[in-house]
């Protein structure tokens, strides 16, 4: 049994199918050249329906369906042709087939209110998706390691190796001392090396 609850997001109640011609290349489809605008293919009403799998358009009239077809706002299936508002074209595909068919609305309000409801589902698309990819973001990311501390500890001790001094007069032992120039085992003053980056200054 089939649960899915299907809202219906435009109802157009009466609208006209054309046959049209091929599209030349680079140019858009344009009503006038689908012949005779006051005989057309078929008539009846249009609905846009939606339920959790997307959004379907439905032609229908009192007794059959007509066409149906699934819109996707990532290749839209619905365009606007170039010399009027209230005619589009429509890629119809069931089963593996494919076709276009011109679309028309007798009121220009109609055409609007249709095309409002397309962007609007067109945009909470988008957002869900938008939504599920961030929430998905965090576990793609590997998850950070502990900050490792580079601070020497009390007793710890490194060597500072300086040519023309010898190995014995260039040792120097840290030990928490801060001042700026550190004496060797020798007496030398031996400059002392700043900090990394992560380290606080003194003052």
């Amino acid at each position: 049994m089939d649960d899915d609850i299907e809202s219906i997001l435009y109802i157009a109640r009466e609208i006209s199918v054309y046959r049209i011609p091929p599209l030349n290349k680079n140019e858009g489809h344009r009503a006038n050249d689908w012949g005779d605008l006051a005989a057309p293919l078929w008539k009846g009403r249009l609905k846009v329906l939606e339920n959790s799998k997307g959004v379907t358009l439905v032609f229908e009239d009192a007794t059959t369906v007509f066409a149906k077809t699934g819109y996707d706002p990532t290749r839209p299936s619905v365009e606007a042709v170039l010399d009027s508002s209230r005619y589009f074209v429509v890629r119809v595909e069931d089963e593996g087939k494919k076709a276009y068919i011109g679309m028309g609305f007798a009121e220009r309000a109609d055409s609007f209110d249709f095309n409002v409801a397309l962007q609007d589902y067109t945009k909470r698309h988008r957002a869900a998706l938008n939504a599920s990819a961030e929430s998905e973001e965090p576990e793609a990311k590997a998850p950070a390691g502990p900050k490792k501390d580079y601070t020497l500890k009390e007793g710890q001790t490194f060597s500072i190796s300086i040519p023309g001094r010898s190995k014995e007069s260039s040792s120097s032992n840290l030990l928490g001392n801060s001042d700026s120039n550190v004496t060797g085992a020798g007496g030398g003053a031996l400059p002392f090396l700043p900090p990394p980056p992560s380290a606080s200054k003194r003052r």
